[in-house]
């Protein structure tokens, strides 16, 4: 098959390395791609956003099966439009994917199909939003309803917080994105992130992980869009898996069906493990980043059919294999991230840092110039490892970090601190 991916970040880094192994693919292309990226597929200089390009490009080079990474396409439509010229897309449409692209809908969606998730209004007006807060209370959580690219969200822990945010979204920090908020009930417990396969009908549970939000170690500093990750998680017991399958996400799947979007794609549960059992607090329509990184790891099967099944309709009949191992990535950032940092810097060393034994780096913001490797993003590099334990992926994933010489890069050094704690426990 001739497959082109979209995107440019690690997530895609890592498709594009798990895509590349399969023996089904004739070729591999990437827009825009990265540096990284370069060495599993032809990287093409396309505008994500420019459908026509796209279409035109699948047309004249026979492209069986466009693989989208981000969600602003999705959100933007461009599974609909492929679908509408014969092209095979994976995501969900438009429509679909407003279960991230507006939190409301996800709320209102939760609200209709009994899928538990924390208390929420939702609010136009800075006013009402103020006095509904106001009445309730801190510690609670103030979303932009759209699209903010991860940023949209503020855990406010005092009133003051939670006045700044209705003020700063609704005078347009996010845009359009925030001409709409919801207001929603602080849960308290542990995040993990949870993600299916869906193909319309029916939904196979991938692997569950915890990624690391916040920028500095102990949980410190601003949420980012994921400092490090690792999976599976020991908090996510068999019956904690099955609870979130059978309240969260088939409901999840049957209540599109109902509605008349049917939801094709990978399913993205952000999860709070509350005291009163796992509960929903966002859905993202895409792999998460940096979660794709170790979740690619360790799949075992080959992704292609698994893609292929989500949009022919064909899940109910297929399985995937994971290998037991756990595997852990670390996000190495540009200084200053997530606010200004500065983009051309130079990083060597990869080269020695890719052969500590279990280690896999995926470029997330790169480019290649004159023979050497410069940083162009925020996160810039996703160093991971698989090993026996969490403990020992974290050893090779923090060896190889060390082995690669960026000064103007940083890192966190607690990446999986919990289960690090929970295997020492258990001796």
């Amino acid at each position: 098959m001739n497959i082109l991916l979209l995107g440019s970040g690690g997530r895609e880094h890592a498709l594009a390395w798990k895509i590349a192994a399969s023996p089904l693919v004739t070729k591999l292309w990437c827009a825009p791609g990265n540096a990284g990226i370069a060495r599993e597929a032809e990287c093409v200089a396309l505008d994500v956003a420019d459908h026509a390009a796209v279409i035109a490009f699948c047309k004249d080079n026979a492209v069986d099966l466009v693989v989208v990474g981000p969600e602003t396409p999705l959100a933007a439509g461009i599974v609909d439009d492929l679908a509408a010229v014969g092209i095979k897309a994976f995501g969900p449409s438009r429509q679909a994917a407003q279960l991230e692209g507006s939190k409301g809908f996800t709320k209102d969606l939760c609200s209709e199909f009994d899928i538990p998730t924390g208390a929420y209004r939702r609010f136009d007006n800075a006013k009402d939003a103020l006095a509904y807060v106001r009445a309730q209370g801190a510690p609670i959580v103030v979303k932009a309803d759209g699209l903010a690219a991860g940023k949209g969200v503020v855990v406010a822990q005092t009133l003051n917080e939670a006045e700044a945010a209705i003020a700063m979204m609704f005078e347009g920090a996010f845009g359009s994105a925030g001409a709409e908020v919801v207001i929603e009930e602080f849960l308290s417990g542990r995040e993990i992130s949870f993600f299916a396969l869906c193909d319309g009908e029916t939904a196979i549970p991938l692997a569950a992980a915890q990624d690391h939000k916040r920028v500095f170690d102990h949980d410190k500093g601003p949420n980012t869009g994921g400092m490090g990750a690792y999976s599976p998680t020991p908090f996510v017991t068999a019956e904690i898996h099955d609870q979130i399958m059978a309240r969260i996400i088939l409901p999840t799947v049957a209540g599109m069906k109902r509605r008349g979007i049917p939801f094709k794609g990978v399913l993205y549960a952000g999860v709070m493990l509350t005291a009163q059992g796992p509960k929903l607090f966002e859905y993202n329509v895409r792999f998460g980043d940096p979660e794709c990184q170790v979740l690619m790891l360790r799949m075992m099967s080959d992704i292609v059919p698994a893609l292929l099944a989500s949009i022919d309709g064909q899940l109910k009949n297929f399985d995937l294999r994971w290998y037991p191992d756990p595997a852990l990535t670390v996000v190495m950032a540009a200084k200053g991230y997530p606010g200004d940092y500065i983009k051309g810097t130079r990083i060597d060393g990869l080269d020695d840092a890719a052969s500590v034994e279990g280690v896999e780096i995926f470029h997330a913001g790169t480019v290649a110039k004159d023979g050497t490797i410069l940083a162009n993003g925020g996160r810039v590099l996703n160093v991971c490892a698989m090993g026996k334990t969490v403990t020992e992926a974290r050893d090779r994933a923090y060896q190889a970090v060390d082995r690669i010489k960026w000064p103007e890069g940083f890192c966190r050094r607690d990446i999986a601190w919990q289960a690090v704690a929970a295997e020492k426990l258990k001796g």
